[in-house]
């Protein structure tokens, strides 16, 4: 459990000889917890991006690939070759200013909303079994990216872009295409969050859970670790598409002569007529080897600042 967030709980009446004296109980969380809950939880995501962003720029440039386009389709391996052939090391690190942003602030918002949620749902309907465990997760990334995706779409922007400067890019997505390109994609996008957040966090706390019941392991490094491959391995399979479908739509232009996909269905329907099923995992093994040590430096990180913070384990 998080923090001490629990249910708000009314006034407890203590008699005392002949006089009532009412227990008063806090109906939130001191601020002090609330803040080291959600920084923990930024922190962590943020060390993590910082270490798997040159991935995360080769996947975006992957899933750009279109069959035909612009001759034949070149692994992450030529992509790299590429990259520090034409625009060098610092292009590995396109849009991480932007990527930090959103990772303090949506990371924070992701794996902090998820267990205040879970706590929510027990104490409406008296469970957490995995169902809800889901649930909370879903919530937790859909909310948490509809509040996030301009932070995303502009670093998107930027990693296709080695010239690019985060303030100039924003005002120019604005001028050229109105303000509510900000929120390009975000249907995808939230989708993807809620997958993603689902299967990390859902995956992560029931394999743990497992895991303590029918090993020998502790609470400790070697659970967390554990857990949190699983995890990782889990969300990649389910995200992939969306991840690639999303990127599609953040960089189309706005314009009706550019423009290729209506919406996200009707993007993944043309990637799969055109470039076949497996082109919705294009970028795949870059997105497993940036998520992968994401999700497990991000887990082991945010249960080691936890402890020293004086939290609860997730």
């Amino acid at each position: 459990m998080i923090g001490d967030i629990s249910p708000p709980v009314a006034s407890i009446p203590v008699v005392e000889g002949n006089a009532e004296v009412r227990k008063k109980k806090n109906l939130l969380p001191p601020m002090s917890k609330v803040a080291s809950h959600f920084g923990t939880s930024g922190i962590s995501v943020a060390l993590a991006t910082g270490v798997t962003h040159p991935l995360d720029v080769l996947k975006v440039r992957l899933q750009m690939q279109q069959v035909g386009q612009r001759g034949p389709l070149i692994g992450m391996n030529g992509i790299f070759v590429q990259l520090m052939k034409k625009e060098g090391p610092k292009s590995l690190y396109l849009g991480l200013t932007p990527a930090l942003t959103r990772s303090v602030l949506y990371g924070g918002l992701r794996l902090g909303l998820y267990e205040p949620t879970k706590v929510a749902f027990d104490w409406a309907f008296g469970s957490t079994n995995v169902f809800v465990k889901i649930a909370s997760g879903a919530f937790a990334g859909a909310f948490s990216t509809a509040l996030t995706n301009p932070v995303e779409v502009v670093k998107v922007r930027l990693q296709m872009n080695p010239n690019a400067v985060p303030i100039a890019e924003v005002r120019e997505i604005v001028s050229k295409e109105g303000i509510g390109a900000l929120w390009k994609g975000v249907g995808p996008a939230m989708v993807r969050a809620a997958a993603l957040t689902a299967s990390q966090l859902a995956t992560y706390d029931e394999t743990k859970r497992i895991l303590v019941k029918r090993t020998s392991l502790e609470e400790g490094f070697h659970l967390h670790l554990c857990s949190s491959v699983v995890a990782g391995v889990v969300s990649t399979l389910i995200t992939a598409p969306m991840d690639m479908i999303k990127t599609r739509l953040m960089l189309q232009q706005d314009s009706e002569s550019s423009r290729i996909y209506r919406n996200g269905f009707h993007c993944g329907y043309k990637v799969i007529r055109k470039e076949g099923p497996l082109a919705l995992y294009k970028g795949g093994f870059a997105i497993f080897a940036r998520l992968g040590p994401q999700t497990m430096i991000t887990f082991i990180l945010c249960e080691k600042l936890r402890s020293l913070a004086g939290l609860h384990t997730m």
